[in-house]
């Protein structure tokens, strides 16, 4: 069974086609390695086991992931009935009342969700701590973080409790914990994956729902999965060719390709960890036909962004801040809420109306001054996918605001302006630093090329598998 649980979903989806085990046997061999290794790391905060063994028998036979375990991020993903707690104790007591759109596809799909995993408070920093639930740790060193916010979902997937778990990524949420985790990690292009019902779009769009995997089919079949236009969304990204599982082997042709191996702003330091992954991938990529030269966008450096980006999201925080105590029938304290947190909220009741649709302009035409480069002729961007290395858990410290927002600032430095453009984005596995621990690289594509990633990644796992060394 252990054989069988280090197969990707789409492998492991096969084997019970072909009845070599049966979709309640995986579960529960999947229950099973939850239970003896998730003690150390806390990556599961809510089980459904019994529920979920008891739901199997309703899957269709013809759902093409019958009976693949697959856990859901505390975050976004709600599920009908279910704790929802967004990594926070503000929330107790308050379920959702209906499905998110995603989890209904995934349910249709035929994937067995086994529980919840840990998120930080509101999906608000970039390593999973929360005061909550406490902190969850990498697999490959329980000393060093997973990540954030889907650190949760990337430590059971990189420490084989399941091969898939659904993330999202607001900031770098999905490529960030997959680069430390060393999986696959693919931000879609903004509106390819609907937030309803519960709501239109995450920090005014910055967010977006996607998965952690150990490869890059079991990425593009699950994209596939979920993605699609829902009645009263407020936008859709633009068609793809057809299936994105179909782009996998399909060759991407010759392309160009611009990297950046350290940051075009002078305040993110340099990281040389960083600077050779992204070489030793550039030199891969030339190595595979495509033309590659050290290049990017300019705007990507400009230094008004990141207090626009934190001004909307901090906006964002507040508005769902004010809505939970609504829910509640009382308001949110700031006391209630980490340090963080009350912190961006107390910044956001500084901000008027106006200021907050000044900052969404500004991000508008930060925007089209990215995407010109994209319209130059350039197909790819390669960065790391963390502006910094690797770091112990407690490197964020919850009271010492000034050097976690300074932290956070500069490791999102590389991951955040994807998510104001709205672009795609995947963080790759091909890097380790002296100390075993991984290091991703991330390839941008211009808005709605999910499919060039796609090609482009599996092109790379082809000639440079991916290595899965915390595999338990």
């Amino acid at each position: 069974m252990d054989d069988v649980l280090r197969l990707d979903a789409v492998g492991q989806a096969q084997a019970v086609r072909d009845g070599q085990v049966s979709a309640r046997e995986l579960a529960e061999a999947a229950i099973a390695h939850i239970e003896a290794h998730d003690g150390a790391l806390n990556a599961v905060i809510h089980r459904r086991f019994e529920r979920a063994l008891a739901e199997i028998d309703s899957i269709p036979e013809d759902a093409p992931f019958r009976g693949v375990p697959i856990l859901l991020k505390d975050l976004g993903w709600r599920q009908a009935g279910e704790p929802y707690s967004a990594g926070s104790n503000v929330r107790d007591g308050i379920e959702p009342g209906v499905d998110g759109y995603g989890v209904v596809r995934l349910r249709e799909a035929g994937f067995v969700m086994l529980g919840r995993t840990n998120t930080p408070e509101f999906g608000s920093t970039i390593t999973t701590e929360p005061v909550a639930f406490g902190p969850t740790r990498n697999p490959y060193d329980p000393a060093y973080s997973p990540g954030g916010s889907s650190g949760g979902s990337a430590a059971a997937v990189a420490a084989g409790m399941v091969a898939l778990a659904t993330a999202s990524d607001g900031g770098g949420s999905i490529r960030i914990p997959a680069s430390l985790c060393g999986l696959v990690g693919l931000k879609p292009t903004r509106g390819r994956v609907s937030a309803g019902p519960a709501m239109g779009e995450g920090w005014s769009g910055f967010s977006c729902a996607g998965f952690v995997s150990r490869s890059v089919r079991d990425t593009a079949a699950a994209l596939d999965v979920v993605s699609g236009l829902y009645p009263g969304d407020p936008y859709d990204a633009p068609a793809l060719p057809g299936p994105l599982a179909a782009e996998v082997g399909r060759e991407p042709g010759r392309l160009r390709i611009g990297f950046v191996a350290r940051h075009p702003n002078g305040a993110v330091p340099g990281s040389p960890e960083l600077t050779e992954a992204v070489t030793r991938v550039a030199a891969l990529l030339e190595s595979l036909g495509h033309d590659v030269a050290p290049d990017g966008p300019r705007a990507l450096g400009e230094p008004g962004f990141a207090q626009q980006f934190g001004a909307v999201v901090a906006n964002n925080l507040a508005a769902h801040v004010a809505s939970l105590g609504e829910l509640r029938g009382k308001p949110v304290q700031p006391e209630e809420l980490e340090p963080r947190n009350a912190a961006m909220l107390a910044a956001a009741h500084k901000h008027t109306a106006a200021d907050h649709i000044l900052a969404t302009q500004w991000v508008d035409g930060f925007r089209r001054r990215m995407a010109a480069w994209w319209g130059e002729g350039n197909d790819l961007l390669l960065m790391p996918s963390l502006g910094v290395a690797p770091f112990p858990v407690g490197w964020i410290p919850p009271d010492d605001l000034s050097t976690a927002f300074g932290r956070t600032g500069h490791a999102v430095a590389y991951t955040s302006p994807i998510n104001a453009t709205g672009q795609p984005a995947i963080s790759l596995p091909l890097h380790t630093t002296e100390a075993g621990l991984p290091v991703g690289v991330q390839l941008v594509a211009a808005a709605g090329r999910e499919d060039l990633l796609i090609r482009v990644a599996a092109q790379i796992e082809l000639v440079r598998p991916f290595e899965h060394g915390a595999m338990r």
